[in-house]
């Protein structure tokens, strides 16, 4: 979650209040000088709310010009309704000067917002949110059972307020899977049967190489090839870039099916997959119907999965990161001033915590962001969990050499607020808490 709070200068008449009459000279000079000006991102953002407010009244018009079309189709005992609306998309368009396809998605994104979401039409008439942000809540929303829908609504508009765009897709998608999690495993196993690979072919001798799989090994095998690519990133010699690493790390390991042919520094890496699950989830089938409707089995960086695909991977092999949603005591919070890299139990309950790069509207999954320590290490900060947070390498170093100053907010949990060069302040939120437990001096209350 983000926030944000412009500073304005607010200055106090130091000549007192209750003066009569029109200002003076000075006195109009003195006001002048105590409004805030605005500064370059302030006019961006005065724009921008603008820009909201008018795809708002675009969506009201071009939904009108299809109702007028349809209604005066109807009058007249002409063609089919199809026909008509066929006929306005095709107008559209050429008034626009886009193609049928866009103006089709215009047509249904207005016809949605203005007799299904007029509340989300109210927020982005006001600026409240953005376009973009409209248009995802209509395509998530609509997606669902009506049921659904109306129990998503209310929550989904808060979300759309006070998350960024990528935050906020996340944010709605696991609200619509918690909301749906009693049919999630009968959805899966029916999404299973369409698994396949399918080669695309390209110009200039290329082609994409398609795979349609579970969500789970398909972020296992990004990650490991990824890991390798950035193995032999490492060497001194290497002048490919990060992707073209991948590409070449998937042919030699799916065309000579095993390492030998990789750099050494790259072979031995295997895939490693972060998982959230429900405690009691882990104990017996029941706990599916007991789970039903909270939150399910969640993989860092995609979403919820199937209990049963939980409980199986838990039960796994080594390279499955199990972490439990409602944690044993023991774990290490803290080695002080002792040593500067945090222990892997420390890691993991850090990048757990995040589950992405903790700046603003960033959606880099924590396991592949640097763990930063909020105040420096050379400057006195300690290596505890309430002074570490996950940073992609590209904020890491706007955070040392950018300019901005971040700090932990005190008893958030792990929220980060952001202060610009301009003196903005953005506040990030973790997707999850680290439970507390407290003993009580009451014997008869119950810790929780």
């Amino acid at each position: 979650m983000i926030s944000s709070a412009t500073p304005g200068a607010t200055a106090a008449d130091p000549r007192g209040v209750g003066q009569v009459g029109e200002p003076s000279l000075d006195e109009e000079t003195w006001i002048d000088a105590a409004a805030p000006v605005p500064d370059d991102l302030d006019l961006v953002t005065e724009v921008d709310g603008m820009m909201a407010a008018f795809a708002a009244e675009r969506f009201v018009r071009i939904d009108t010009l299809r109702r007028r079309a349809v209604a005066d189709g109807a009058r007249s005992g002409g063609a089919l309704a199809s026909v008509v609306e066929r006929s306005v998309r095709l107008e559209l368009a050429s008034a626009l000067r886009i193609t049928e396809a866009a103006a089709a998605r215009l047509l249904n994104l207005a016809q949605a917002l203005v007799h299904r979401y007029p509340d989300i039409l109210e927020s982005l008439h006001r600026a409240r949110i953005s376009e973009r942000h409209a248009e995802i809540m209509v395509d998530a929303l609509d997606a669902v059972a009506p049921d659904v829908r109306a129990r998503l609504r209310g929550r989904a508009s808060e979300l759309a307020e006070q998350l960024p765009v990528g935050s906020f897709r996340r944010q709605l998608a696991r609200l619509i899977e918690t909301e749906r999690s009693a049919t999630l495993a009968d959805r899966h196993e029916s999404a299973l049967r369409q698994r396949r690979v399918v080669v695309e072919v390209a110009d200039d001798g290329m082609a994409w190489l398609h795979a349609f799989l579970p969500a789970v090994e398909a972020h296992a095998i990004h990650g490991r090839i990824t890991a390798m690519a950035k193995a032999l990133g490492a060497r001194t010699d290497e002048e490919r870039t990060l992707d073209q690493r991948r590409a070449d790390v998937l042919g030699d390991l799916l065309v000579d099916g095993d390492t030998a042919a990789v750099a050494p520094q790259a072979r031995g890496i295997r895939a490693t997959v972060a998982i959230t699950v429900p405690a009691l989830a882990l104990l017996d089938a029941r706990a599916v119907d007991v789970h039903a409707g909270h939150s399910p089995a969640a993989v860092e960086g995609l979403g919820p999965i199937p209990l049963e695909r939980a409980r199986e991977l838990c039960g796994g092999a080594d390279g499955w990161m199990r972490v439990l949603t409602h944690p044993e005591t023991g774990a290490v919070l803290s080695v002080g001033r002792e040593q500067y890299r945090p222990p892997p139990a420390l890691r993991r309950l850090v990048r757990w915590r995040a589950d992405r790069c903790m700046a603003p509207g960033c959606g880099i999954p924590a396991s592949r962001c640097e763990i930063d320590h909020t105040v420096a290490w050379e400057h006195g900060g300690e290596t505890s969990l309430d002074n570490l947070a996950p940073l992609c390498k590209g904020h890491h170093t706007l955070k040392h050499n950018g300019g901005w100053q971040v700090e932990q907010i005190s008893g958030s949990g792990g929220a980060l607020q952001w202060t610009s060069p301009a003196g903005r302040r953005y506040v990030t939120e973790p997707e999850r808490r680290v439970p507390v437990f407290c003993s009580s001096v009451n014997d008869s209350a119950a810790p929780f």
